[in-house]
């Protein structure tokens, strides 16, 4: 058989498309493809909701590929590791109460195990702006990566979610967003989003599964982007509490959906 060029591409355009089309109107979309955004679509795709991620990078996994200073292995607690066998991810007991697993092997294992669960991971597109209703957050504005990055002035697309997830780790993208262009007062000390205290392993990894948690009408944190917005301490490089904190908002969402 003769390969033809225009059939490929035509494949491509058109699957894609029905692809796109198809995470327009969703219960629940998520911005960051790290472990604790995959972990959260996971859960709630297991349970039959209609999950989409949108992933501004090429790549996914977030900083878990690099474990500590580029050396690819993480440590998790035993209530996190619990979640790696599930998800049938390797692990190792190190010492007491601490366990290593290979960072490539965790990510790549992860978004294999979310997307067989029917969830759609949507790389090389960013969330530049929040669709708001009648004061809640209600989807999501959208455009490619490589137009925000050369500062092209190119139109955006919307989409609908009935709730929207933060898991855009330290920068807290679209909570920022909503911060500064709805008006809408955040569910914090502050009314504001308060930002990340320094490395504290032990209080971070505590604090972040509790800051995981509605922020504003329609939209929750999840992962590092919880601590930066209720400011908590970053927790460096052991990952138990990122997936700790996607199973702990999937629980909650899937009481309200």
């Amino acid at each position: 058989m003769q390969l033809d060029d225009i059939k490929i591409s035509r494949a491509i355009i058109e699957s894609y498309n029905k692809k796109l089309l198809d995470a327009l109107d969703v219960d629940v979309a998520i911005v960051g493809a790290g472990p604790a955004g995959m972990c959260c679509a996971y859960y709630l795709a297991k349970k039959g909701k209609r999950v989409v991620i949108f992933e501004r990078k090429l790549s996914v996994g977030g900083g878990m590929w690099g474990g500590g200073i580029m050396f690819n292995e993480i440590v998790v607690q035993e209530k996190a590791r619990r979640i790696l066998n599930e998800f049938d991810v390797s692990t190792r007991l190190y010492e007491k109460g601490y366990y290593l697993a290979d960072s490539v092997e965790a990510v790549s294992t992860i978004c294999s195990k979310t997307i067989k669960q029917g969830v759609k991971i949507f790389n090389l597109l960013s969330a530049e702006d929040v669709m708001i209703r009648k004061g809640r957050i209600a989807g999501l504005v959208l455009n490619w990566t490589a137009v925000e990055i050369a500062n092209l002035h190119v139109d955006p697309i919307t989409m609908r979610a009935k709730m929207v997830i933060d898991a855009t780790g330290h920068a807290a993208e679209v909570v920022r967003i909503a911060e500064r262009k709805s008006g809408l007062k955040l569910n914090t000390k502050t009314g504001k989003v308060m930002g990340e205290n320094s490395m504290w392993a032990e209080v971070g990894e505590e604090t972040i599964v509790r800051n995981s948690r509605e922020v504003a009408p329609g939209l929750y944190t999840c992962g590092m982007c919880a601590n930066a917005v209720f400011g908590g301490p970053r927790m460096g490089p052991i990952f138990g509490g990122m997936l700790l904190s996607g199973r702990k908002v999937a629980d909650d969402l899937l009481k309200k959906l």
